[in-house]
């Protein structure tokens, strides 16, 4: 099996966590509570992708709303439509962060990292820009590891007998959403 054909056998992984993370948003009013982590701030903003149908008959809808006003969206869930792309804003800590995940390949498109101290200073020394490179470095690895850690929350209860009833409650909140739209 090729790289093309694996990703798109396994592409409902990547789905199923973007419809699941955006459930669990809203459960708590945009805190997810992540083991090891604390609460973590995740909102679905602006912007997000649903797919639906294979090969050929596969289509692609864009959503746009403000914050979780993604109503269009959510009705699109009730319809079997399945989440490619999302607009996210995590925020955790002193960090907060904007970036589109993209389902099929957990790609992180639109990075928004937070502001830095030394962001507006350029004093022109290739230390400094140094400094600034490696900065984001690092906030790009907390943004990976803050990703990683909600993955692995949806994994852990994915690959356990609580994901029966977890998808009982994610059925209930997309039903709640068709009928509010």
């Amino acid at each position: 099996m090729d790289l093309v054909d694996l990703i798109q056998e396994k592409r409902f992984v990547g789905q199923e966590f973007l419809a699941w993370l955006w459930y669990k948003s809203e459960e708590r009013g945009g805190s997810v509570e992540v083991p090891g982590r604390g609460d973590v701030q995740v909102v679905f903003e602006k912007h997000m992708l649903l797919e639906y149908g294979e090969g050929e008959a596969n289509e692609k809808v864009i959503c746009r709303g403000l914050q979780t006003e993604l109503k269009e969206a959510r009705a699109g869930l009730g319809l079997a439509k399945k989440p490619e792309q999302a607009r996210v804003r995590l925020a955790w800590g002193e960090y907060e962060f904007s970036v589109t995940l993209t389902a099929a390949t957990f790609e992180f498109r639109n990075i928004r990292l937070p502001k830095t101290a030394g962001a507006d200073e350029d004093d022109g020394r290739a230390e400094s820009l140094e400094g600034r490179i490696l900065e984001r470095i690092a906030l790009i690895e907390h943004l990976t590891r803050l990703v990683d850690d909600l993955f692995r929350m949806f994994i852990n209860i994915r690959a356990s007998t609580l994901w029966n009833e977890e998808l009982l409650k994610i059925r209930a909140w997309i039903n709640a959403g068709v009928q509010a739209a």
